[in-house]
């Protein structure tokens, strides 16, 4: 089965979708390994990890097409990319759509954000025209190749025209085509509430450690309606914290002795990456033939 099909499965079945977001190959393996069945790449995540720097639209999508399919080509299970604004214009759109696709992602979003965005969860945010988004969603349907990619659209219009406007872009880019529907940053459990009431589509959400929206256990997102909810920076915060704690201990200490129970050892990571089975593969391209049999004559 193709990771597109398998995703729109997921979307559409009983339980909701856990995504966590992977800032980089290894958290991807990581997020496979403890059980997820898919998993997402983010601006806000590829930004910092990339350059060290805040999600204000540095990165262009070269950049995070490449990423991204270094994180697709690292595990099995479906990736949701970050599409960003598209990068442009409808034409734009369709070549964005096109070099993800082409990456192996099983599903894309694109925001109705006036470029250069940045993090919905940051201020001074900025939106396109209604229509003008329908028509980015129009190009980025006609691009895909894969009838079953998923096409996600995503509002970032409560922070700047408020609910009922985000409820009505919603319903607007739903019926441009949209597969799935994300209207960023609710900030109470009513606004949560309605967008699953009033929106007649599959929905998603995102958990932000920090953020404006509530915090709830996967259960009750599935209870107020949501289909997907995705964890953006999850393992890029607890990745940072375990980092900063190490290097505090070997400046402190002069040793790495004390945090080694919190460490991958060097077996286990090195299976985590993948080691053996490459090793495997390289050994059988170099597997001795048994010797010709030695002509005789009589």
């Amino acid at each position: 089965m193709r990771k597109t099909t398998r995703l729109r499965e997921l979307i559409n079945g009983d339980e909701i979708l856990a995504m966590p977001i992977a800032h980089d190959a290894t958290a991807a393996k990581l997020i496979e390994l403890v059980g997820f069945k898919s998993l997402a790449t983010g601006g806000y995540p590829t930004t910092a990890t990339l350059l060290g720097k805040p999600d204000l639209s540095i990165l262009s999508m070269t950049e995070m097409v490449t990423h991204t399919k270094n994180i697709t080509e690292a595990v099995n299970i479906p990736v949701l990319a970050d599409g960003d604004t598209g990068y442009g214009d409808v034409i734009n759109v369709m070549r964005t759509v096109h070099e993800f696709e082409l990456g192996g992602v099983a599903a894309i979003f694109i925001e109705d954000q006036l470029f250069p965005k940045r993090c919905g969860h940051m201020e001074g945010k900025q939106i396109i025209e209604t229509d003008e988004m329908v028509a980015k969603l129009k190009a980025a349907i006609d691009a895909r190749v894969d009838p079953d990619l998923v096409i996600m659209a995503r509002t970032d219009a409560i922070a700047v025209t408020g609910i009922d406007d985000a409820i009505y872009r919603a319903n607007k880019y739903r019926e441009a085509g949209a597969d799935l529907i994300f209207v960023e940053a609710p900030q109470s459990i009513e606004h949560m509430e309605r967008i699953n009431r009033e929106i007649d589509a599959p929905t998603m959400i995102i958990q932000i450690e920090g953020g404006k929206t509530p915090l709830l256990p996967m259960k009750e997102l599935e209870q107020i309606g949501y289909n997907v909810v995705v964890y953006p920076v999850s393992t890029l915060f607890a990745a940072a914290f375990a980092v900063r704690g190490v290097l505090e201990e070997l400046m402190k200490t002069g040793t790495t002795a004390g945090y080694r129970d919190r460490m991958y050892s060097f077996d286990d990571f090195n299976r985590l990456v993948g080691l053996e089975v490459l090793r495997e593969k390289e050994s059988s391209f170099y597997k001795a033939t048994a010797p010709a049999a030695a002509c005789s004559s009589v």
